[in-house]
């Protein structure tokens, strides 16, 4: 087996027995590195400590990791511009922190009647938050409410 000393020098290819042997004398682990290679490649090292900076690197990596949430905003057919407007202003929060953002249109009653108003709502809302986010999804009808998703720009 090929083996590596603790501080990274090769110390070139020696049986598993004096492999063994010198991890012993210093006191510490031997550890194949990869079992698969010819021939096989150890390390000399505290395994403990080894196994503490893998979790930590692991634990770095979550803690910088983020996940893109779906963010909703409920608007009506009959909502009037000032709601309108903050709606947006929200909408481009969430766009900006890189969340996905679905603007639904709820219908009641005879409302379901005027969806072509709700497309006019919907389309100048895409309108407004262009600078931040672009139409992912257009707006589709679902039973008694329509949908659209918008993401963020990259």
């Amino acid at each position: 087996m090929r083996l590596i000393d603790v501080d990274g020098a090769q110390l070139g290819i020696v049986s598993a027995r004096d492999a063994q042997r010198i991890a012993d004398e210093k006191k510490l682990d031997l550890v194949k590195i990869s079992p698969m290679a010819r021939p096989p490649v150890c390390k000399i090292m505290d395994y403990s400590k080894f196994k503490f900076d893998q979790s930590k690197k692991e634990k770095e990596a979550r803690k910088k990791q983020r996940t893109v949430d779906v963010k909703e905003l409920r608007l009506s057919p009959n909502i009037d511009e000032h709601d309108i407007q903050v709606k947006v202003k929200k909408a481009m929060e969430f766009l900006e922190y890189g969340d996905k953002v679905k603007v639904t249109i709820r219908f009641r009653g005879r409302e379901l009647g005027h969806t072509d108003v709700a497309y006019g709502i919907l389309h100048d809302f895409a309108q407004q938050v262009n600078a931040v986010g672009i139409v992912d999804k257009p707006p589709k009808m679902e039973a008694r409410t329509m949908a659209m998703f918008l993401a963020p720009k990259i």
